[in-house]
């Protein structure tokens, strides 16, 4: 039986920033007391910094999370394209600067190249993730799952073993590395952070349709592993 993804809309992204963010470390703090340890994904993008900035402000044992991306483009650090540049500026600061960041980008030249050492890594965080927070694009994509990418199939599929999987989109640009479905759902709870009237008319496409390699989305939204909330505001 698939699950039915919870919305939660707000009147604002400042509301919704501050009751997101308790709601994460309140999870954190909770797998800490629990097993020691805790996980974060989150993604990149305009929509979740003033996310990251309130999360940021909130006192827990950062020491003991590990915080890793959803995906990320293949390019440098010092390239204002990269996700972890966003991580590492808006996140990593004030209370959280003591959290354990494991990025998706190595030093091999392409994320093909590099998928091996990503796969190592991502390997070695606690899993299963404690809170995974992703956002969706205007073609119904989430991390980098794109749809018409020609690795898609690999990056949803169930038995795939893989934690990652090296994606070059149709519609965007730069290789990517990006967490597989199978990585995604090997999580306790998992949040959509979504902003404007366009997203929540791409969300209710995807609820309302079946093709996944039309709207890869609906991998995340309709599946029965894991529970969905979904965090909107018109601004």
């Amino acid at each position: 039986m698939k699950i039915i993804p919870r919305f939660h809309e707000f009147a604002d992204q400042q509301t919704l920033c501050r009751e997101l963010s308790q709601r994460i470390c309140a999870a954190l703090q909770e797998a800490i007391e629990a097993r020691g340890t805790a996980s974060l994904v989150v993604s990149g993008g305009s929509t979740p910094v003033p996310l990251f900035a309130a999360l940021a402000e909130i006192s827990i044992e950062w020491d003991r999370v590990f915080i890793t991306l959803a995906d990320e483009r293949w390019v440098e650090v010092s390239d204002r394209a990269s996700n972890e540049a966003l991580v590492r500026e808006h996140l990593l600061r004030g209370q959280a600067k003591a959290a354990h960041f494991k990025g998706l980008k190595n030093s091999h030249e392409s994320a093909m190249a590099g998928e091996r050492e990503c796969e190592e890594v991502l390997a070695r965080l606690p899993l299963p993730f404690d809170f995974v927070i992703l956002g969706m694009g205007q073609d119904g994509h989430t991390a980098s799952l794109f749809p018409g990418a020609e690795r898609l199939g690999e990056a949803l599929d169930m038995n795939s073993g893989k934690l990652c999987v090296a994606m070059t989109p149709v519609t965007a640009p730069h290789e990517r590395m990006t967490l597989t479905l199978p990585a995604l759902l090997h999580s306790r709870r998992i949040c959509f952070h979504l902003a404007g009237k366009e997203k929540r008319e791409v969300y209710e496409r995807a609820l309302a349709g079946d093709s996944i390699e039309e709207m890869p989305v609906r991998a995340v939204l309709g599946q029965d592993l894991v529970p969905v909330d979904v965090y909107w505001a018109a601004e």
